[in-house]
């Protein structure tokens, strides 16, 4: 590894971080695009295979390119270890997997995403782990559930695609006096806007194809907690079950990881525009974003987080008025994934969280008329004219 001085910023350490040169001397990352590895000896292949030397053994184990996104991401989080994945679910399913086993117990926010919220109300139940929902912004609901040993909490803050806060640290200390590890899905905040592990955390969760790449290439996840929890419980995991990242995608997210900083400072500073607008707009019923004084738990995502983020969320009443205003965006796209460099807007009652129950979906507050909008880096000026004329014309006609 290139050693850097102690006190770099988080700019400097995105740039440089975890870089490893090769004796060629490059100036950027190698790219090594390779299944496995030779060894100079067969005694020194057995020896790597006993853990008595290091030596990249094979490409699903690990591969010179992922361990500089690993350690990157490591220096960027403050965290002990990481091991990158082929996606953010397959980041999320490790975590959770890895540590849990038949008759364990897991209780979780209500407020997921539609994938991790599958995971823990039907797939953990098939494996005999009891799965338990509390609303995330209620501790007396924590401290409820949590009365009875378990062994994972798992949250998201803010949340999918309301921006519910939770607040890490109490619920951290319920968890641990609980017996339980805390995974935190920390994809909306980034790693610049909030650090989990700070707040008591254990293990944070990424989906690296949202902001850490940004620019709707490639997908990737990473897990990062302690250095005994990843060797221990994490590794043998991944290391059999295979949801190894391509060296070529993790080569891609070292490259957007250099520029993070400068984009999630642009979105946030545009989302917070555009929430202000939105929130003025006679026509939409409400409008969630963290640092607008109308969000109910504003002071403590002021205290967790940096800035308020680049998602907004609003409601326009009903789907009809909410599928005539994307309909008629021109700048602005329709599209699931969020974090881009592009303005992506979506519709979760019918894509992300279409597959959770609608009485779940209710108590979330995810009705019919709430879309999600994840800013990128056009002018907040023509994105407001979009929502401008896109508003105006839709609604207008539904009213009609």
């Amino acid at each position: 590894m290139t050693k850097l001085p102690k006190t770099l910023r988080p700019a400097s350490l995105l740039v440089h971080g975890g870089t490893m040169r090769s004796n060629f001397g490059e100036t950027t990352e190698a790219l090594f695009l390779t299944s496995g590895f030779v060894y100079d000896s067969a005694e020194q292949a057995e020896q790597t295979f006993l853990g008595e030397v290091e030596h990249f053994q094979y490409s699903r184990f690990g591969n010179p390119t992922v361990q500089m996104l690993e350690s990157r991401l490591c220096l960027l989080e403050g965290a002990e270890a990481c091991r990158a994945t082929a996606t953010g679910m397959a980041a999320v399913n490790a975590a959770l997997l890895s540590h849990l086993k038949t008759g364990d117990r897991v209780v979780a926010s209500r407020a997921l995403f539609g994938s991790c919220y599958w995971i823990v109300s039907t797939l953990l139940p098939r494996y005999g782990i009891e799965t338990v929902f509390v609303d995330g912004a209620d501790l007396d609901a924590w401290a409820e559930a949590l009365k009875t040993p378990t062994q994972v909490v798992l949250l998201e803050t803010p949340s999918n695609p309301m921006l519910e806060i939770v607040d890490m640290k109490a619920v951290c200390d319920l968890a641990h006096a609980s017996g339980a590890i805390v995974v935190v899905d920390n994809v909306f905040a980034t790693p610049l806007l909030q650090k989990p592990l700070e707040y008591g955390a254990d293990v944070v969760v990424y989906s690296c194809t949202k902001h850490i790449d940004g620019q709707g290439r490639v997908l990737g996840g990473a897990v990062l907690g302690s250095k005994k929890w990843i060797e221990e419980v994490l590794q043998p995991f991944t290391r059999n079950t295979g949801p190894a990242i391509s060296p070529f995608n993790a080569w891609l997210l070292l490259k957007g990881l250099e520029t993070l900083t400068l984009r999630v400072d642009a979105s946030c500073r545009a989302a917070e525009q555009v929430a202000r607008f939105l929130e003025a707009h006679p026509k939409v019923a409400r409008t969630c974003y963290p640092t607008l004084e109308s969000h109910p738990q504003r002071e403590l995502a002021m205290r967790q987080m940096s800035a308020g983020g680049t998602l907004v969320t609003f409601d326009l009443g009903s789907k009809e008025a909410a599928f005539a205003m994307l309909n008629r965006l021109a700048l602005i796209s329709i599209s699931n994934n969020l974090g881009d460099s592009k303005s992506l807007i979506t519709h979760p009652a019918t894509t992300t969280h279409m597959r959770v129950d609608a009485a779940e979906r209710a108590k979330l507050g995810i009705t019919a008329g709430v879309v999600r909008l994840s800013i990128g880096l056009e002018d907040p000026a023509d994105l407001i004219d979009d929502l401008t004329q896109a508003l105006e014309g839709a609604l207008g006609a539904v009213a009609a």
